[in-house]
């Protein structure tokens, strides 16, 4: 069952978790981005607010894409606002969340784990936890460690290269 159906067709309950999901973006930064943070010429959003006050957050083209493909509300600041009140942003997230949870058979993952899950398949590709941080809006690489659940496939495929560079250095084995 894709995403969209399993949320009952909400466009943007379903847009708002692909974004979680593509930026590492806390849920309420999304939730309540306006389209005046948008910086699609620098590939960030510019935000007014968040947890830890202003901030940059990079993003990828992918984002990007999807945030140009949500319709203009006329007279919303927001780039996802509420059905019901265009000066208001979206809300019912966590309604969706259950739903798309349910149907995914993931009823323990929260959307926060969304964030977690960016910073991890970061770590996994290579990215060093100071980047990730950068993209995160984490001020001390620490809290970054505590979301870059390291797998054991990278971290042995790190000791490996590592070992085979060294051992290649030191020349011929006795």
């Amino acid at each position: 069952m894709a995403a969209s159906d399993a949320a009952g067709g909400n466009r943007s309950a379903t847009r708002i978790l692909r974004l979680l999901a593509l930026t590492g973006a806390r849920r309420g930064e999304i939730e309540q981005l306006k389209w005046s943070e948008v910086d699609s010429d620098f590939g960030c959003l510019r935000l007014e607010d968040s947890k830890t006050g202003q901030k940059i957050v990079p993003v990828g083209r992918v984002a990007l894409e999807v945030i140009e493909a949500v319709p203009k509300v006329k007279d919303s600041p927001y780039v996802f606002p509420s059905a019901t009140d265009p000066l208001k942003p979206f809300g019912q997230l966590q309604k969706t969340w259950r739903v798309v949870r349910k149907a995914a058979g993931l009823e323990d993952v929260r959307i926060h784990d969304l964030r977690h899950s960016f910073a991890s398949s970061g770590v996994a590709s290579g990215q060093g936890l100071v980047v990730l941080g950068k993209l995160l809006g984490h001020a001390d690489v620490k809290t970054t460690a505590r979301y870059a659940h390291l797998a054991d496939d990278p971290v042995r495929a790190a000791a490996d290269s590592i070992a085979e560079s060294i051992d290649a250095a030191m020349g011929p084995r006795a």
